[in-house]
């Protein structure tokens, strides 16, 4: 005897057009698949000339980015959350000189999207730097050196 098998998802309504919903059809159970969050990507937030030159992923929150502009010797920090705006966080983003806490630019608060830019003049210098997404700290120090003189 052939039995016909229904599946339901509650609330279909309610989900957006990109969200995936995903049918189990083993038994009668249903679940939905949360929507993936797209990666923070550097999109000029500290100005124009400034070139991506490092980065520092933050696990399933974001990223943290350093760029440089070879034309003004500057260096600046953006720490941005994945995907689109949400609810506001913690977020924030730093930079230094290596070494030399009086040069220190930063920004912190309650953002959706993204903190900063923090921007640093440190042509020929190395340079410490970091962000904050919601607790999780990351860091790089002495790295990114120009030629020293």
């Amino acid at each position: 005897m052939k039995r016909a098998v229904r599946t339901r998802v509650a609330g279909a309504a309610l989900l957006a057009a990109a969200t995936t919903v995903t049918t189990l059809v083993a038994g009668a159970g249903t679940s939905v698949a949360a929507p993936a969050r797209a990666a923070a990507a550097y999109n000029q937030e500290c100005g124009t000339g400034y070139k991506q030159v490092n980065q520092i992923p933050i696990p399933d929150r974001g990223t943290v980015f350093l760029a440089y502009n070879a034309t003004t010797g500057k260096n600046c920090v953006v720490t941005k959350r994945n995907g689109s705006a949400g609810s506001p966080l913690w977020v924030g983003s730093w930079i230094q000189r290596d070494k030399d806490l009086k040069s220190k630019q930063e920004q912190y608060g309650f953002f959706t999207s993204y903190a900063g830019p923090v921007h640093l003049d440190a042509k020929g210098k190395c340079v410490d730097w970091g962000g904050e997404i919601d607790g999780y700290v990351v860091a790089r120090y002495k790295t990114n050196c120009g030629a020293l003189a």
